[in-house]
C-alpha cells in the first residue's frame, strides 16, 4: 500500500484476537464458526488474524451465540476509523485481491483497474467536498497498488463493460485523456481481460441503475458490489448477486464486441 497505512489494522487484529479467545473458549474450530453462519473457515480465520474486518452484523450474531455480552460489537464500535478507505469499503478491497474472476461495469468513470496515474489523480480531485493533497497522492498510490493483481503470475479472470459516456469525457484535460485511451487499448489486447464498450444510442440499456462489480473468490462464492454517495454494499446474498449477474450478462450482449471495441477505441485515439 505504499505510504498509505491503516490506523485500523492494530485493532483489527486486537479484534480479531478477541474472537479467536472467545471461539475457543466456546468450544468452536474456525470451521465449525464458519459453517455455523455459512461465510467459511477461510474468513473466520482472516478475520481472526486481522487480515478482513469484522462486520458490525457478524459482530452482533457472535456476541449472541458465544454468550460474550456484546463485547465484539463494542470493541468493532470502539475501532479508529480507517485512514480514507472506509471500513465499508476494506472488506471488497481484501476480496478483490484474492478473487479468481472480476467483472466490472462502469458508468461514470475508467474502472480503476485499468485507470492511469494522472486519470486516479484526476478522479480524486473531483470529488467534493475536496482531499487534502497529501491524501490525494495516498489514494492513488494505493489505486494503483491495487491493479497488481492484474499481473500476478496467475491473474484473475476479468470483463470491463465501460459506458461510452465516459470515453467521451476529458477527465483531466486533453493529455490526461490521451495517455488513458491509450492505456485501455494497451489493456484490450492484454490476454485474461476483456474489454467491452457500451455505445451511446442503444434503445436499450441493462445498466441503467448505475455501476457494480461481480467477484468470485477462491472458494467459488460468487459477490457483488456497489457504490453511492452515501457508502456502499457488498452483497453475499444468492439472490441479489444472481439479478446482477444476469444484469451482466445482458450488459455484454448489448455492448460492442471486443473487435469492435477496439476500432472504436483507435477512433477515439485518432480524434485525441
Amino acid at each position: 500500500m505504499g505510504t498509505t497505512t491503516r490506523r485500523n489494522a492494530s485493532a483489527m487484529k486486537m479484534v480479531g484476537a478477541l474472537l479467536a479467545l472467545y471461539r475457543q473458549a466456546a468450544g468452536h474450530t474456525q470451521r465449525s464458526l464458519g459453517e455455523r453462519f455459512v461465510i467459511g473457515e477461510q474468513q473466520i480465520a482472516s478475520i481472526e488474524q486481522g487480515r478482513r474486518p469484522l462486520k458490525p452484523d457478524l459482530a452482533e450474531q457472535l456476541d449472541e451465540l458465544l454468550g460474550t455480552k456484546g463485547a465484539l460489537s463494542v470493541a468493532l464500535s470502539k475501532m479508529p476509523e480507517v485512514d480514507l478507505v472506509p471500513l465499508w469499503a476494506e472488506e471488497y478491497l481484501d476480496r478483490e485481491k484474492e478473487a479468481i474472476a472480476i467483472s466490472v461495469y462502469a458508468s461514470l468513470a475508467v474502472p480503476g483497474q485499468l485507470q492511469t496515474e494522472e486519470y486516479a489523480r484526476a478522479v480524486f480531485r473531483s470529488r467534493v467536498p475536496v482531499y487534502a493533497a497529501d491524501e490525494i497522492e495516498q489514494l492513488v498510490a494505493r489505486r494503483m497498488e491495487r491493479q497488481e493483481i492484474l499481473h500476478r503470475k496467475v491473474p484473475p479472470t476479468t470483463s470491463f463493460v465501460i459506458w461510452e459516456a465516459v470515453l467521451r469525457d476529458h477527465l483531466g484535460g486533453r493529455d490526461v485523456y490521451t495517455q488513458q485511451m491509450r492505456k485501455l487499448r494497451e489493456c484490450a489486447d492484454v490476454p485474461g481481460i476483456t474489454l467491452q464498450v457500451m455505445p451511446l444510442g442503444r434503445t436499450s440499456h441493462a445498466g441503467l441503475d448505475g455501476p457494480f462489480v461481480l467477484l468470485e473468490t477462491p472458494d467459488h462464492q460468487r459477490l457483488a458490489y456497489m457504490e453511492t454517495h452515501r457508502g456502499s454494499q457488498l452483497i453475499a446474498d444468492p439472490d441479489g448477486v444472481g439479478i446482477l449477474t444476469q444484469k451482466y450478462a445482458m450488459l455484454r450482449t448489448q455492448a460492442l464486441n471486443t473487435e469492435d471495441t477496439k476500432g472504436l477505441l483507435d477512433r477515439l485515439l485518432g480524434e485525441a
